[in-house]
């Protein structure tokens, strides 16, 4: 059986779009970030729909867009948002499909933390953080409840002190 539809997901900042971009080209898949296709379907940025209509109308959004996706019969990599996995019965549902493989890109909070806090005005969970220990903190619980969601993956790869071509090869040798 081959697989069509690789999906990414982890918490923000694991490298899901920088791998998800990668690994598509290696393949010869479309690569697709959910985000982009809310942003394109909704006419929106992600900031101004949240800032417009609460959480619930962008889940129900996030899980509308996540179907049409999915409906494609092209192959692509598609990379979740980090809390697209929590919501309805996202894990469930994407399981389900039989030419699909779920990868969980897993890093360290210390990782995380690092790589996030850099860029933190360009990320509305942790923009009014001021110091690192605050974002350690801050990502380890919400890493923490999360997991369990990103833990249901196919797959789980440890993507700390890796480069995207180690993590590609990875994925790949779980696709065979």
């Amino acid at each position: 059986m081959e697989v069509n539809k690789i999906i990414l997901l982890g918490y923000m900042g694991s490298g899901k779009s920088t791998v998800g971009n990668a690994l598509a080209k290696a393949l010869g898949y479309t690569f697709l970030d959910l985000d982009d296709v809310i942003e394109d379907v909704e006419g929106k940025s992600i900031a101004e729909i949240f800032s417009s209509h609460d959480e619930l109308y962008f889940r129900a959004l996030e899980r509308k867009c996540l179907e049409d996706t999915m409906a494609q019969s092209l192959p692509i990599v598609l990379s979740l948002g980090g809390g697209t996995p929590c919501y309805y019965n996202t894990m469930d549902y994407l399981l389900a499909f039989k030419q699909s493989s779920s990868f969980y890109l897993k890093a360290s909070v210390d990782t995380l933390s690092n790589r996030l806090f850099k860029e933190k005005e360009h990320r509305p969970l942790i923009a009014h953080l001021n110091h690192i220990d605050e974002a350690k903190e801050f990502i380890g619980k919400h890493l923490f409840e999360r997991s369990l969601y990103y833990q249901k993956a196919l797959h789980q790869i440890l993507t700390d002190g890796k480069s995207v071509d180690q993590i590609i090869l990875e994925i790949k040798a779980k696709l065979t």
